[in-house]
């Protein structure tokens, strides 16, 4: 395994990559792929799922507490 530092510099190979000048090593820099543009859109599960989860979610308290357990 090359354990090079990269003490030489990165050199610009093409626009989002740079190239180790020592051992060839590629780094890229250009990650707008992955980061679009703009806030992302809020999403919130339907009036139906929260309340059939606060219920199932009261259910299982209920039962904890009946039986003593502590969570």
């Amino acid at each position: 395994m090359n354990h090079c530092a990269h003490r030489r510099g990165w050199v610009v190979t093409a626009e989002g990559e740079q190239r180790c000048d020592d051992c060839g090593t590629r780094r890229f820099t250009g990650y707008g792929a992955l980061r679009p543009p703009g806030l992302p859109e809020r999403t919130a599960p339907p009036s139906r799922d929260r309340a059939r989860a606060d219920r199932d979610a009261a259910r299982l308290i209920s039962r904890i507490r009946r039986r003593g357990a502590v969570a």
